[in-house]
């Protein structure tokens, strides 16, 4: 798998049926590896042991419904009371982040209604901080430590 912008990830792999799996710490259960899921769990692996981020709280493929259509959220990182605090959303690395990325994350927060948003295909990461009482966000310099949050 292709190199990424992240802290290199102590991640458990196995090969069954002629396909790579990775463990998943959050799932617990190895997940077939694609691109996207490289990046995914070097982003947890990032999130846990660079940024603080307890892994109790973070939830990968987290359903939700929106106009009747059921959707995924790639991560979401829950708060002590359980509410949801930030949406993650990942793409291979060969995948440019366009508005078309960013519109995907914006209605999964429609639902969500969270104070934070990622996107990151493992070499680009872009955080922002949603304002809903000014009705805008602002795009933050690097990924906040859990306790700045």
């Amino acid at each position: 798998m292709q190199a990424l912008n992240l802290p290199p990830a102590d991640l458990s792999l196995t090969q069954r049926d002629h396909h790579d799996y990775v463990f998943d710490i959050l799932r617990r259960r190895y997940i077939r590896l694609t691109p996207e899921e490289w990046v995914r769990q070097h982003f947890v692996h990032f999130l846990i042991h660079c940024k603080g981020y307890p892994q109790g709280m973070l939830a990968n493929e987290v359903s939700l419904s929106l106009n009747q259509t059921s959707k995924r959220c790639d991560t979401v990182l829950y708060a002590l009371d359980a509410q949801p605090r930030m949406i993650i959303e990942y793409k291979a690395p060969h995948i440019e982040l366009t508005q078309r990325v960013f519109d995907q994350i914006s209605r999964y927060n429609i639902v969500l209604h969270v104070p934070y948003l990622i996107v990151s295909n493992g070499l680009r990461h872009y955080c922002c901080q949603v304002d809903y009482a000014q009705n805008s966000y602002r795009f933050l310099q690097e990924i906040p430590r859990y306790e700045e949050l």
